[in-house]
Order: C-alpha cells, then structure tokens, then sequence
C-alpha cells in the first residue's frame, strides 16, 4: 500500500499505440517465438515521488487461429515516465496492440520548501 502524507496528489494518464505489425508484416505478425515490443512514455509533469502506474491492452487484433498469448507490464518506472512492456510467445499472431495506462502520485507543491 502507497500512502501520500499532505502532499497534492495527481494522476496522469494515456492511450498508446504500441505497434501495427500486419500493415507492413512486423514480427508480432509473422513471427513466432518470444517477441517483446517497448514503448517509453514521459508524463507530462514530473510526480514528487515515484508513482503507482497500472497498464491494460485498450485494443488488440489477434489471429484467432491460434492461441492468444500476452502479457502487458509497466517497467522502469520513475518519476518522470515509464516503458509499456508487451509480450507474447510461441505461435501467437498480433496484428496491433494499444495499451491504455494511469500513473497516481504525489506532486510537489508551490508551498514545498527546499531547505537544503
């Protein structure tokens, strides 16, 4: 569990494309195997601390002949962005994936001191 003391809180958030592999026959397409595909976002203002982030597939078009396979995480987080990480295996076929996310945090404050 995060808790804020008496610093704002913001929340900042996001839709992405993180690729469309069967326009120009990507390897999330046509390729089979372990395939990972990364995206770096930048929040728009910095958070105070580093925040919590949640990332879900918003859209994804995939070859139902096969089994679908795919994980979606939110890595290096920081205070200042984060990498959408997608991941699939074996002979699983995406065609396009768009991951929406929301980073929630504390913010700094016109009323934060710097006493250092």
């Amino acid at each position: 569990m995060k808790f804020f003391k008496t610093h704002p809180i913001a929340i900042a958030q996001g839709d992405e494309q993180l690729f469309s592999d069967f326009e120009n026959g990507g390897e999330m397409w046509t390729g089979s195997g372990t395939r990972e595909r990364r995206l770096a976002v930048t929040f728009q203002e910095p958070f105070r601390s580093t925040p919590a982030v949640q990332a879900h597939i918003s859209l994804w078009d995939v070859d139902t002949t096969f089994a679908v396979r795919a994980e979606v995480t939110a890595e290096q987080i920081s205070t200042t962005g984060f990498d959408i990480v997608f991941h699939t295996w074996a002979d699983t076929r995406v065609a396009r994936v768009r991951v929406a996310w929301m980073a929630i945090g504390d913010v700094s404050d016109d009323d934060d001191w710097d006493i250092s």
